[in-house]
């Protein structure tokens, strides 16, 4: 979806680049879901990436505290020391990552530190192969940095994962990253150590290539082992690793993220803030700080709760007729393969793609999705199962009942 206006003539006054640039599926769907609330129309809302759960407690104290202790103040560009060594100790002790705290650099979200890395590395022209289906903002932010994305899809006989043979195929002269998130989202799927090291032995005849990865849902993983790819000696200085607190600390509205990186990076990631948006949050960095250092029960009981509703979701799924359903390790996610709809009609409504087939879920049995397009796989939807065991039931029977019209 394109930047809208009701001025026809703002598309020439505004730039090219912001003319270029898609909103974002998910902000979208959110927009079209409250239209039908004002409605007086109950909607379900699985459209949006944001955990159901309180911020833990001792979070919550953490920040008051910092109010009261008088923590209100610009802060450094790059983050607290305190916090950024906190980080730098976590990815020693979780993820085998040999980064100190001036390696750190913590913004305004994760999403801000992709930002960052991309617009330090690319130039124009640059490519960065993505592992598809990516995250919305991906492609978008390739796109303000003046870069080219090229899309590599895993299918979803392999959980959506792309293989070391379709990584080797894209790579170009003018590769410059690879940018891939695990956890996935859309997908929830995980690459396993042997994965990402084949993966990475692909990259060894390719060092000028840089590897950006998102490891936002760390802590909502349902298997044993979480590999980072830096954590392999061969590859630890090409990796940018991006996380953040929003999803395995349910702090969504904190907006706290942080990148780890190579010196000179992340010096030019700190500059590049500097000019945008100077530190982040001083009481949300205090709340971080007692995320970081503190006890991971409720983290680790999240992840609990949404294991046990993947396999709810999963399970209702098998009554809905033509979905093609895998098993996600990760993430709070579900993106089953919806294409046996497409050409079907209720006689009013023509399903052609995922963003019909959305629409007619949303205005029909009033739950709102994303459609896979914006993911970069048309053939899908994203069902997000960070709501209640009962919103999920009712929201299934609903879309059961209304897909049953689609002849």
């Amino acid at each position: 979806m394109s930047v809208e206006t009701k001025n026809p003539q703002a598309t020439q006054v505004l730039s090219e680049r912001i003319n270029r640039l898609a909103e974002s599926a998910t902000i979208a769907m959110a927009k079209k879901a409250r239209e039908l609330e004002a409605k007086g129309q109950a909607v379900i809302k699985l459209n949006f990436g944001e955990p159901d759960f309180q911020t833990p407690d001792h979070i919550k104290a953490a920040a008051k505290q910092a109010i009261d202790d008088g923590f209100t103040f610009y802060t450094p560009v790059s983050g607290y020391p305190q916090l950024r060594q906190a980080i730098a100790d976590k990815l020693k002790r979780d993820n085998g990552l040999k980064w100190e705290a001036e390696n750190i650099v913590v913004s305004t979200g994760a999403k801000q530190s992709l930002a960052n890395v991309l617009m330090c590395l690319l130039n124009p022209g640059d490519e960065v192969v993505v592992f598809t289906p990516y995250w919305v903002t991906y492609r978008e932010i390739i796109k303000v940095a003046e870069g080219k994305p090229v899309m590599v899809s895993g299918s979803l006989e392999n959980n959506f994962k792309v293989t070391p043979e379709q990584l080797k195929a894209a790579i170009t002269p003018k590769t410059k990253a690879i940018l891939y998130s695990s956890p996935s989202n859309p997908t929830g799927s995980v690459y396993s150590k042997d994965e990402l090291r084949a993966l990475a032995d692909v990259l060894k005849a390719h060092e000028d290539v840089f590897v950006i990865a998102d490891e936002i849902y760390e802590y909502v993983i349902f298997q044993d082992e979480y590999v980072s790819m830096g954590a392999f000696e061969d590859m630890h200085d090409r990796v940018v690793t991006v996380n953040g607190f929003s999803k395995g600390f349910a702090m969504t509205g904190w907006r706290v993220g942080y990148l780890a990186a190579p010196t000179w990076l992340a010096s030019a990631c700190d500059k590049l803030q500097g000019q945008f948006t100077s530190g982040t949050c001083s009481i949300a960095q205090k709340a971080a700080y007692a995320a970081i250092t503190g006890d991971l029960a409720p983290s680790h009981d999240m992840a609990k709760a949404y294991l046990r509703r993947r396999d709810l979701v999963l399970d209702l799924m098998k009554d809905i007729k033509g979905f093609k359903t895998y098993l996600p390790d990760g993430a709070f996610y579900i993106f089953p393969d919806v294409s046996y709809y497409y050409g079907k009609s209720d006689g009013e409504n023509t399903i052609n793609n995922s963003i019909d087939l959305c629409m007619y879920i949303l205005n029909n049995a009033h739950v709102s999705l994303v459609p896979g397009e914006a993911f970069g796989a048309d053939n899908c939807l994203r069902f997000s199962f960070a709501a209640s065991d009962e919103d999920l039931k009712t929201a299934m029977q609903r879309i059961k009942t209304v897909l049953e019209k689609l002849n």
